[in-house]
């Protein structure tokens, strides 16, 4: 089982389809999904991939997030798979070493929602994706 398929809760009408797909490339990719503070050997297998920073999709609204694999896209997979909406996951990057969040993602690129940028162009929705991301995984 891969770490974040524990207690997965496929939502309503999601397309099996997917679902397989989602967990074909988890397989290959640490990706965790975190709702409670993260465990050192959590963060280390995040960083299997790039070494030295994480990939995230930060649930605004559930206060979680997924993190690890190569792109952000990935990990909002695998939220969308856990449940989330969309339009309230954000893409960010966590530096463990520096305790630093990175708000930059092309899953930010939001025309609809105002956010024409990678960057996260809203003050409220950057302070959400740090305060859930520094909770979760700062040390």
């Amino acid at each position: 089982m891969v770490p974040w398929s524990r207690g997965l809760a496929m939502a309503p009408g999601y397309p099996t389809r997917y679902a397989a797909k989602v967990m074909r490339l988890c397989e290959v990719m640490m990706i965790h999904i975190i709702r409670e503070r993260a465990t050192s050997q959590q963060i280390q297998e995040m960083l299997q991939d790039l070494d030295t920073y994480i990939k995230l999709a930060v649930d605004i609204d559930r206060e979680m997030l997924a993190g690890g694999g190569t792109l952000h896209a990935d990990c909002e997979a695998v939220l969308l798979e856990d449940g989330s909406q969309q339009a309230t996951i954000w893409g960010a990057d966590w530096n463990p070493t520096s305790q630093q969040v990175i708000f930059e993602s092309l899953i930010n690129i939001r025309p609809r929602q105002d956010n024409r940028s990678m960057e996260i162009l809203d003050p409220e929705i950057r302070e959400r994706v740090a305060q859930i991301t520094i909770r979760l995984l700062g040390e």
